[in-house]
C-alpha cells in the first residue's frame, strides 16, 4: 500500500449514536468515567501538602481530601471536561455497533 491508498476503514459508515434514555446513560457513563480519571489524577497533586499551618485543618482536612477531590473532579467534568468522556462514548457506540451487527450476521 502506497501513502496515496484510501484505507477501506475510512469508506465505512459510522456508527450512529443511540438517543433517547439510552444515549443519556451512554454519556453519564461516559462522564463518570471521566471524573474517576480525573480523581485519580488529582490525588497525587495534594498528598504533599501540610495541613497543620495556622488555618490548616489538621487530620479532619486529610479525612475530607478525597472528597473535595472527586468533587473537583466531577465540576471539571460539568465545566466541559479534558475531553475524554467523548472518547469513551464514541468507543462505547462503535461497540455497540459491531455487537448489533454481529448479532444480525
Amino acid at each position: 500500500m502506497n501513502d496515496l491508498a484510501v484505507s477501506p476503514a475510512l469508506l465505512q459508515t459510522a456508527p450512529t449514536a443511540p438517543s433517547g434514555p439510552e444515549a443519556r446513560r451512554m454519556r453519564e457513563t461516559a462522564e463518570q468515567f471521566e471524573a474517576s480519571f480525573l480523581s485519580q489524577m488529582l490525588k497525587p497533586m495534594f498528598e504533599g501538602l501540610d495541613t497543620n499551618g495556622l488555618f490548616g485543618g489538621g487530620e479532619a482536612e486529610a479525612t475530607w481530601r478525597g472528597f473535595l477531590v472527586d468533587a473537583m473532579a466531577q465540576q471539571t467534568v460539568r465545566a466541559g471536561g479534558i475531553g475524554l468522556a467523548d472518547t469513551v462514548m464514541a468507543e462505547m457506540i462503535r461497540m455497540q455497533s459491531e455487537q448489533t451487527a454481529g448479532a444480525a450476521a
